[in-house]
């Protein structure tokens, strides 16, 4: 499955600028960083993506025509009553579903590709934190995103396989809310035959995650400051 470069920069379609940097472990709060509000507090919310999503790994590259995260079940994908829709002293995190990824290709032919996520190990998170920019730390349990190809060659990338993984980036309010990502790296094991590039420890994705308001879609979710109390 190798792709060339020239093909790989085909399938890297262009998004709207701002970086998430996945790492293998996240940072706490910067030193002086201002308070965050989320608003409007109870409301739900949806994460759709606005375009293609490109996962790269070595000489792999798939790209997905359709990416979400939905409200279900529980408190996922709600923004906190109360005191935890605020933090005073830095970002506030909300739990979301595990994202779903849909019609996955690559550039090679014969291949075909299945994305699975799960939170069996615990569970996906995202922290955000008001700022200029804002920012968005993504949290994955460890295992909790696994890519397949099978046909012409079976290759499995398990994310964050020795714990979880902490996206850190941006949040856009200006324009509608959203989280971007733009060739974010994130560890991975690639397992499978001799031409599956196992000695591959790292993947990145490019991503444009709209952010709505499902319960008043005539609200926005705002990333705000923390006001006092």
């Amino acid at each position: 499955m190798i792709i060339h470069k020239n093909s790989r920069r085909r399938s890297l379609l262009p998004l709207s600028g701002a970086t998430l940097v996945l790492a293998a472990a996240a940072p706490g709060a910067a030193a002086g960083a201002p308070g965050t509000s989320l608003s409007p507090a109870g409301h739900r919310f949806s994460a759709v993506a606005a375009g293609p999503v490109v996962f790269e790994a070595g000489p792999i590259v798939v790209t997905c025509a359709a990416s979400s995260s939905l409200p279900g079940t529980g408190s996922r994908n709600t923004i906190p009553d109360g005191p935890a829709a605020a933090n005073p002293a830095g970002p506030v995190a909300v739990r979301i579903a595990p994202p779903t990824f849909k019609d996955c290709t690559t550039d090679a032919p014969g291949l075909r590709v299945a994305v699975e996520t799960n939170e069996a190990a615990g569970p996906w998170q995202v922290q955000l934190q008001y700022g200029t920019p804002g920012t968005a730390r993504l949290s994955i349990p460890s295992g909790g995103f696994v890519l397949k190809t099978s046909g012409l060659l079976a290759c499995t990338a398990t994310a964050a396989p020795n714990g979880p993984a902490t996206a850190e980036g941006r949040w856009r309010q200006e324009g509608g809310p959203a989280v971007l990502l733009e060739r974010a790296p994130i560890p991975v094991k690639l397992e499978g035959s001799f031409f599956c590039a196992t000695s591959v420890t790292s993947a990145t994705i490019t991503a444009e995650y709209t952010v709505r308001n499902t319960t008043d879609p005539a609200r926005p979710i705002t990333v705000g400051p923390s006001l006092p109390g």
